[in-house]
């Protein structure tokens, strides 16, 4: 990594963004999912934060919800990236078919 890409994530809403979000993945492997479920949740309402990385938090902060026996939260996260029009679309297919999958 140089040293204008490290300074690029750490001092970009997009890099502190993709920090927390990765933070966050780190620790739903871990089953720590209330720490990160706050770390998506801090990425989501970042100010300016890029519609992709939003995204992706919300749809990893639904399967934390639901791993944790929260299918309602799930669900919610879920209809906001359906919802969102630049999400990527293999979040927006991702979140088509855990939607499903809950629902069965």
């Amino acid at each position: 990594m140089n040293v204008l890409s490290w300074l690029t994530d750490r001092f970009t809403n997009r890099g502190k963004a993709l920090s927390l979000y990765k933070r966050g993945m780190e620790k739903s492997k871990s089953h720590e999912h209330e720490a990160a479920i706050a770390d998506y949740t801090t990425a989501i309402g970042m100010h300016d934060v890029p519609s992709d990385v939003k995204a992706m938090a919300l749809y990893n902060r639904a399967l934390v919800y639901a791993a944790a026996g929260d299918p309602v939260k799930a669900t919610s996260d879920l209809n906001t990236v359906l919802g969102m029009p630049d999400a990527l679309p293999n979040i927006k297919s991702e979140a088509r078919r855990k939607l499903a999958r809950m629902q069965r």
